[in-house]
């Protein structure tokens, strides 16, 4: 039913995926799917704000989230689960309906994260991707995950 599994996962809370990726795991093995696990490192928007960094600090940062990407990864992917690793560089939402796109993704996975009143709508990642994604998405609560 899907093959191509889209995964976003935020690095900076890693708690937060456990329920998401358990259920990627169980779609992948079910319907012998390939995942891309993407993470976005945000820019820096305005050129003013930049500055304010070393030179050659987004590069920096875009390599380590690369290297915690495949670690983190490595870790919660079992063997035989065919897998992508993506880093995006930009605004959250268009990169993860960008690269959704470029690997044809017939899913998007998301997690939605803290509890609480906000745990009542999505966050405003979540909502954008939902609202103008070509493909379904699935957004996990935690604790709603398969198996």
């Amino acid at each position: 039913m899907y093959k191509d599994i889209l995964l976003a996962v935020d690095l900076g809370h890693p708690e937060d995926e456990e329920d998401a990726v358990r259920t990627v795991v169980e779609y992948a093995r079910a319907f012998k799917s390939r995942v891309h696990i993407i993470t976005v490192v945000p820019d820096f928007g305005m050129s003013l704000v930049g500055s304010f960094f070393p030179k050659g600090f987004e590069q920096g940062a875009l390599a380590e989230a690369d290297k915690q990407l495949h670690a983190y990864a490595q870790e919660k992917f079992p063997d035989g689960i065919t897998r992508r690793h993506i880093v995006g560089h930009g605004v959250i939402y268009k990169e993860i309906l960008h690269y959704a796109g470029v690997v044809k993704a017939d899913l998007i996975v998301m997690s939605a994260h803290r509890l609480g009143l906000e745990d009542y709508l999505l966050g405003p990642n979540a909502a954008r991707v939902v609202r103008h994604a070509d493909c379904s998405v699935l957004v996990v609560r935690q604790g709603d995950a398969a198996g």
